[in-house]
């Protein structure tokens, strides 16, 4: 029975590595964007702006408690953000949680997310000096939250295979 829960900035790379860290471990994999996409039948990207980010971070919040306290075991990807709203960070450090911050440098991030930024409702409409300061600020906020995890690993300059492997021997 494990709940591990991968947490990061938006492009660390929280759900490929949930989605190959089920496979290698038989443990489902969750994604709270796609659940609440489904729920919603909409997207993230559209919730934003229809709805708004206060009505988004609440259904979230309210989501992420139910996958908390009603499931046994799963590896879940949570939302850049979801950590920081709601007292979310909170779930982080539950005796029955496995948190895992999945750390960037902003270069690493930037990379990343340039060519999906129009994906993102938070970056889609910046150019390159405001999203690389708008990620350093970000993560800059956030760190408070995202450090509250049970563990850290870098990803910078490693391939999947080798976040894999250090998050299972976590999890031994």
């Amino acid at each position: 029975m494990k709940k591990i829960i991968l947490l990061g900035y938006m492009g660390c790379g929280k759900s490929t590595i949930a989605k190959l860290l089920a496979k290698s471990t038989s443990i489902s994999y969750l994604d709270l964007d796609e659940i609440i996409e489904k729920q919603e039948n909409s997207s993230v990207k559209k919730l934003f702006s229809d709805k708004g980010e206060i009505y988004f971070r609440k259904l979230e919040h309210q989501i992420l408690s139910e996958l908390i306290h009603n499931h046994d075991s799963f590896i879940l990807s949570l939302g850049g953000g979801t950590p920081c709203y709601s007292n979310n960070h909170e779930f982080l450090i539950s005796d029955n949680v496995i948190s895992i911050y999945l750390n960037a440098s902003v270069k690493t991030l930037y990379n990343r997310l340039v060519n999906s930024k129009s994906e993102r409702p938070l970056i889609a409409n910046k150019n390159p000096e405001e999203m690389k300061e708008f990620i350093a600020k970000n993560l800059f906020e956030r760190s408070y939250y995202y450090n509250q995890a049970h563990y850290k690993i870098s990803v910078d300059a490693k391939s999947v295979d080798e976040i894999i492997s250090e998050i299972e021997t976590i999890l031994a």
